[in-house]
């Protein structure tokens, strides 16, 4: 390994965000925010039921990352999850919808029975896919159960089937996507792989007893875990925003938030990580994004950068683009632009085939008479004229 290369490698493993330039930002956004939300709105409207501190406690911060290149090809439908220092949701008021695979029982008498009391008040319903479909097939019932609980949880078994089963009540906006969880236990590996599950019929499964589940404790962490993570939605963009705290928090914990999901961000969901990073902002809703990093190098590929008199690598002569490294275009043809247009040769006509020519018959159109025509129409206008004279001497009798 070569020394240029190690230090690539170093260079990637170090987050090159500087901490206090991220508190720095925090601390400037929220103070803007909350003077925002002291001043009278510009367009003279007032909202009578919300006040300074709620609509401070219910405003958002969003870490925005933009990158050189796509980070993904097409719409993830499901959500990644970034553990948090300091969790979104810590309200007692949340609720929660867990929706696991067939069958439930299992899974609610496990929230009533042995779930920490804490957990088991936020959780509202427990619900498998197969009652799912039955009761919520319809678009209120949907749209119902869209705004009767705060955080969607979803086992990961079945959670490519809820896009047709829930519709674009959940999956039009990403502000309540169901969240995958690991609620099965990992199957056993031998020499690094799993062992495949017996063939055979398989025996119907108890209804009460759920030996695939995973043990309480493990399932409890999952769902704490899932519920106070940062969602990561990827997109078809070079655009990615994460909600990292809200504005009435200290700018301490947003901080730590940002700094959190900033390197677990680049590691694992963007390709070749920090060298397709362009810029990393945090910002509010209505607010200007204040950056806390920018790159130096705007593109991947240096090959591509021009500079400026010069002509693109596509404009040069074959052997300058062979010499820069570019394939040239073998068994392509070109036409020249200042070359003069090809005229295509005649090919001789043979004597012996002469051609036949067609004689064109033209259709035999009827004379005009305008004689016969005058005489018609003097002829129609004497009979209207006496069927006139007669109606009138009949209406004087």
């Amino acid at each position: 390994m070569t020394n240029s290369t190690a230090v690539t490698k170093a260079s990637e493993a170090v987050v090159p965000v500087d901490p206090e330039q991220t508190l720095k930002a925090c601390k400037a956004l929220v103070a803007h925010i909350k003077k925002s939300a002291a001043e009278p709105r510009q367009d003279g409207k007032q909202n009578l039921l919300a006040d300074e501190e709620t609509t401070v406690a219910e405003t958002p911060v969003w870490l925005t990352l933009t990158t050189k290149k796509h980070i993904h090809d097409s719409n993830r439908l499901q959500p990644g999850k970034i553990a948090l220092p300091h969790s979104l949701n810590t309200s007692d008021e949340l609720s929660v919808c867990i929706i696991t695979a067939d069958p439930q029982r299992w899974y609610k008498n496990a929230v009533a029975d042995e779930f920490p009391e804490d957990l088991r008040a936020k959780i509202g319903r427990v619900i498998d896919i197969s009652h799912l479909r039955a009761k919520f097939k319809q678009f209120e019932a949907q749209r119902k159960l869209f705004s009767e609980h705060d955080v969607f949880l979803a086992d990961d078994r079945i959670i490519n089937r809820l896009p047709k089963a829930l519709g674009k009540s959940f999956y039009k906006t990403t502000v309540k996507r169901p969240i995958p969880v690991v609620l099965m236990a990992q199957r056993e590996k031998v020499d690094g792989k799993r062992v495949p599950a017996p063939k055979g019929k398989k025996p119907k499964r108890d209804p009460v007893e759920n030996v695939n589940a995973r043990p309480i404790p493990e399932i409890v962490a999952e769902i704490q875990k899932a519920i106070g993570a940062a969602l990561v939605h990827l997109t078809p963009s070079t655009n990615t925003a994460v909600k990292v705290g809200y504005a009435s928090w200290e700018p301490e914990k947003i901080a730590a938030n940002v700094d959190t999901v900033v390197r677990e961000l680049v590691e694992r969901f963007v390709p070749q990580k920090w060298q397709n990073v362009r810029n990393l902002y945090v910002k509010g809703p209505e607010t200007a994004a204040l950056p806390i990093y920018q790159t130096d190098e705007l593109w991947l590929d240096d090959s591509k950068v021009v500079a400026d008199g010069q002509e693109p690598p596509s404009a040069l002569p074959g052997k300058r683009r062979a010499a820069l490294g570019e394939k040239p275009n073998i068994g392509k043809k070109r036409k020249s632009l200042d070359a003069e247009p090809e005229v295509a040769e005649e090919e001789p006509v043979k004597e012996d085939r002469p051609k036949k020519k067609v004689k064109k018959v033209k259709e035999a159109v009827p004379e005009s008479n305008d004689d016969k025509l005058d005489k018609e129409i003097a002829e129609r206008k004497a009979k209207l004229k006496k069927q006139k004279a007669a109606a009138k001497k009949k209406a004087e009798i």
